[in-house]
């Protein structure tokens, strides 16, 4: 499989993946059955070809054509469906917040097979999450690995307001009380900056993920930050 050496993935993918699905893809690699970049590439290109600043510029312009209510929805017909079927090679990943109003491939104008979508509520880089997207970026080839809190994010004011909560909510609550610490008396709004400051909390822990640091570094991998306006649609870098 292109761009994926066996050693490099047990050394740097084991420990995050888990023993069970790093024993699959291996097996999978042996026999040539992981799906490379060029075996399903969207019809207007091939992933493969692409940089990573030229994938962010398609996936930011898809969110620029959804605001402007001029999309095209790409790659979402029963050509695209069977095509894909064969193997995916999505050349972005996303990690977005749960939130029912925030749908990826929605707004960013995109269709089956681009996208490696992980969401969770707070948008959180948890050891999971961290997995899912070492997968989509070291094995898949996604070229950008986009975070993306929203704006009235019900996950950063409750880490706002604190007091104890149900079930295992806690935990998400915890995972964002640090980028509320850090944005602490600063002007402006403060669930506005806390939302800021969780993304960007979240993108240091998936920095710290060695696979993910590994490619930034090669350059085949891109990780920024954006906030979604609710009201607008726009993705709004951070």
């Amino acid at each position: 499989m292109k761009n994926l050496d066996r050693r490099d993935f047990l050394k740097f993918g084991t420990m995050a993946l888990g023993t069970g699905i790093a024993t699959t893809v291996m097996a999978n690699v042996a026999q040539g059955t992981v799906p490379s970049n060029k075996n399903a590439a969207t019809k207007q290109e091939n992933p493969a070809d692409l940089s990573p600043d030229e994938v962010f510029n398609k996936l930011m312009e898809g969110n620029k054509r959804f605001v402007e209510n001029k999309r095209q929805s790409p790659n979402q017909d029963s050509a695209r469906l069977i095509e894909i079927a064969k193997g995916q090679a999505p050349f972005a990943a996303i990690l977005s917040c749960a939130d029912s109003r925030v749908p990826a491939e929605i707004v960013f104008d995109r269709g089956l097979g681009d996208l490696f979508v992980v969401r969770d509520a707070g948008n959180i880089a948890t050891p999971e999450e961290i997995g899912s997207l070492e997968f989509g970026t070291l094995v898949l080839g996604a070229k950008v690995l986009l975070v993306m809190g929203h704006t009235s994010c019900g996950a950063v004011q409750a880490a706002i307001k604190g007091g104890s909560l149900p079930g295992q909510i806690g935990s998400i609550v915890d995972a964002i009380l640090p980028a509320v610490q850090s944005s602490e008396g600063q002007p402006g709004d403060q669930l506005e900056n806390a939302t800021k400051a969780n993304v960007m909390l979240q993108i240091e822990n998936l920095k710290a993920s060695p696979v993910i640091s590994q490619l930034i570094t090669d350059g085949k991998l891109k990780i920024v930050g954006a906030v979604y306006d609710l009201n607008t649609g726009e993705a709004k870098l951070i």
